[in-house]
């Protein structure tokens, strides 16, 4: 028998491929359920800190987040896990190396109380008084015999001679007067006397009459105020009608000064404030003046206030349209400060980044207040003394929000007052009923601590600029305390009325 034509042949094929499916089957089952377990196992366990992932991602694009461990779908690497990094005192924070923290070129500084620079800058032009304005018309109606070479924008004394008017209508009524008077009939006369003033006579011209004796029907305008020309309606050979006008002059004594002021620094402006300008027209010369007016609307397209400063204008060389920049002294009040460049400002709210022990950070939230000088004012989120990276911050809040870190908000930072919270404040929610810049008007919830009812009450303000940006109708969170003045705010943030 031979090797191809043995039955022992195909039996022993049979059962080889038999152990080989086997084998195969329980080695794919083996390496599926030690995949699986050494996935489940990667994604539970925690670190050997104790601390569980945040996420995992990718080093090559840290900014795709992944929920569980794997292999990074963008490079041929394993997904590396992130750790939200946590102080000593259990607060998520950005841990930097000291060395690293140099190479970045990190500078902090300390958010200090000092006096805000008031000093603004604004520039505007000159224009006319809109109060010294005459208008000339006529008190009966006549014919324009003469005029005196006059057109707009001439500047004119006072008295000049406008035009020589005709009046018909007065011959008869001077022939009149003239007849009574010569009877010597006292209310006859007074009677003819009213007459002629009621046609529009000037007192002037009857006294002229009564003195010379002789009717004359043609009177001059004149101007009553010197001043600049700004409309001329008279030309020789036209017919006036009683009341019609023939000019408009616009006094030069004083001008207006309009300074474009943007709204976010003119708060701590007031009427009667000294004001300094100075005119491209006129180098190396101060000129003063004061606030008279603040228009009450916004200019829309750039979100300017209009302050009106009168100038005195003696000689008359201050002209309408001179360009001129402006410098107010604004009263001046302690602030907390800190850099304009520390400041992180999302669209939605503003942040700066914390600097606490052992190259931790952590950002926080900030109410602000004015600027200057490259200083901002805090009112809310900072206490004096706290820690603020100035340069640098943005590599840090980058960090921070691929880590999800959570900003310090403001309800549970310090006080901007630099005083500690303690258990002598209260905190409740209200409306703003009215507000002034020494006290505020609130209609709030109760207050359980003090076993207050809802009502309506007024608080004093422990720092005016806690009421700047607030208007009455707004929600506010607030806390407050009772020193011997009186209930008094320390904090009010705003919030949305649900």
């Amino acid at each position: 028998m031979t090797a191809d034509t043995s039955p022992l042949r195909p039996k022993l094929a049979y059962a080889g491929l038999a152990i080989a499916a086997i084998a195969g089957s329980g080695g794919y089952g083996l390496a599926h359920w030690t995949n699986r377990e050494a996935a489940t196992s990667g994604f539970a366990q925690p670190s050997a800190s104790g601390r569980k992932p945040l996420y995992w991602y990718d080093p090559m694009k840290p900014d795709q987040h992944f929920d569980r461990p794997g292999k990074s779908p963008f490079m041929d690497m394993q997904l590396v896990p992130k750790y939200a990094e946590v102080g000593k005192d259990e607060t998520p924070t950005v841990q930097i190396d000291p060395a690293a923290s140099q190479r970045l070129g990190l500078r902090t500084v300390a958010v200090r109380r000092g006096e805000l620079a008031t000093d603004l800058t604004a520039t505007g032009t000159i224009d006319f008084n809109q109060r010294d304005v005459a208008i000339i018309q006529t008190r009966a109606a006549g014919f324009v015999q003469r005029v005196y070479a006059r057109a707009p924008g001439d500047v004119i004394a006072a008295g000049a001679p406008l035009a020589d008017l005709l009046v018909p209508e007065w011959g008869g009524a001077q022939a009149e007067f003239l007849a009574v008077r010569r009877s010597g009939n006292m209310p006859l006369i007074d009677a003819a006397r009213q007459r002629l003033i009621l046609l529009g006579m000037p007192s002037g011209m009857i006294a002229r009459l009564e003195r010379r004796g002789r009717p004359h029907n043609t009177i001059t305008i004149s101007t009553p105020t010197g001043g600049v020309i700004k409309g001329l309606n008279v030309r020789a050979g036209m017919t006036m009608a009683a009341g019609q006008t023939l000019a408009e002059i616009n006094g030069l004594g004083t001008v207006w000064l309009n300074a474009a002021v943007p709204e976010a620094i003119a708060a701590p402006l007031r009427p009667g404030q000294p004001v300094h300008a100075t005119l491209a027209a006129f180098p190396g010369e101060t000129l003063s003046g004061q606030i008279s007016a603040i228009l009450p609307e916004t200019q829309v397209d750039s979100r300017t206030l209009t302050v009106r400063i009168e100038m005195p204008n003696p000689t008359g060389r201050l002209r309408p349209g001179m360009f001129a920049t402006v410098s107010f002294k604004a009263s001046s009040q302690p602030a907390l400060l800190v850099p304009s460049d520390a400041l992180i400002r999302t669209g939605k709210r503003t942040l700066v980044m914390l600097a606490l022990d052992q190259g931790r950070y952590r950002p926080a939230e900030v109410q602000t207040g004015r600027e200057a000088g490259n200083e901002t004012q805090i009112l809310a989120g900072l206490s004096e003394g706290e820690t603020i990276v100035a340069s640098g911050q943005f590599l840090i809040d980058s960090e921070a929000s691929l880590s999800g870190m959570q900003a310090r908000p403001i309800s549970v930072a310090a006080l901007a007052t630099g005083s500690a919270r303690s258990s002598a404040f209260h905190e409740t929610t209200g409306r703003i009923e009215q507000i002034t810049r020494t006290s505020v008007t609130l209609s709030h919830e109760p207050v359980p601590d003090l076993g207050w009812p809802a009502m309506t009450m007024t608080f004093q303000l422990g720092n005016p600029a806690l009421a700047q940006g607030f208007k009455a109708g707004e929600h506010v969170r607030f806390d407050f305390d009772q020193p011997p003045t009186g209930p008094t705010l320390r904090h009010m943030i705003r919030v949305i009325a649900q």
